[in-house]
């Protein structure tokens, strides 16, 4: 394997990141571009998802997207090739949640949504990807984003942890069809991060003492940052993670030990 120079580790490749406008996936799509890939933004929201584009316009083209939607996943992905000649790198970022409740208050509709986008949507993404990459002979990397929750599910967000469960599963069962297309998938489960959903997600206030006492359970002393989910994700679309496959990569300072 040649040695990478800084700056060129994703050279060459192309990639999708959906939900990239904000949050993880804006930071996935900031540091892919920084290693020489060209990348889709590909996010419903349009704003958000223009103005990062314009941020640096020769690597990062942005394409609105719905992700329960079949036809808007084609789309995408023949935007891509047409656009840059390939794909190469899917990360399935986009999610949604609802706020941590008693499982009796979750709506039909709240349920709904939680599966549509973060189980559909990755499914529909990854029937329309894997039959590009065999189209063009092979090989590649989808790396879908779960959650700590998918493997230590807590009260209150039942269904949600349940959605990232079927993600986490649904990794390891493509990554041994797959694999033998040389066509790795991964998943990378952080713990929260320092967001504004910091009382969705928890339930509690934020409030610096409640800050406090959730980080008090990190080893590693404070929460999940954005950077942190986009060098995993740069790793596992590099040639550096070539022999990584159907793995959960767990971004959480020791919090799940």
């Amino acid at each position: 394997m040649p040695t990478l120079t800084p700056g060129s580790r994703l050279a060459g490749k192309v990639a999708i990141v959906t939900g990239a406008s904000s949050g993880f996936g804006s930071a996935i799509a900031q540091r892919f571009a920084a290693e020489g890939a060209k990348v889709i933004i590909a996010d419903i929201s349009a704003t958000g998802g223009q103005a990062l584009a314009a941020t640096n316009p020769t690597s990062l083209v942005f394409e609105q997207i719905d992700v329960t939607s079949a036809a808007q996943w084609s789309r995408v992905v023949q935007s891509a090739v047409t656009r840059f000649g390939r794909v190469d790198v899917l990360v399935n970022n986009a999610g949604v949640t609802y706020r941590n409740k008693p499982t009796l208050e979750v709506t039909e509709a709240e349920w709904e949504r939680v599966f549509n986008v973060n189980v559909k949507g990755i499914f529909l993404g990854s029937q329309a990807f894997m039959a590009r990459l065999i189209e063009q002979g092979g090989g590649g990397s989808m790396i879908n984003i779960s959650s700590t929750g998918a493997s230590r599910p807590r009260p209150g967000l039942v269904w949600y942890n349940a959605s990232k469960g079927a993600v986490t599963n649904a990794t390891k069962g493509l990554a041994a069809e797959y694999g033998p297309h040389n066509i790795r998938v991964n998943t990378v489960a952080p713990l929260l991060c320092a967001t504004p959903l910091f009382s969705q997600f928890t339930g509690m206030e934020d409030t610096p003492e409640n800050r406090a006492k959730f980080v008090g359970n990190v080893p590693l002393g404070r929460l999940t940052e954005v950077d942190d989910v986009a060098n995993m994700c740069l790793f596992l679309a590099s040639e550096e993670g070539r022999f990584i496959n159907g793995t959960e990569m767990v971004i959480d300072g020791g919090k799940c030990i």
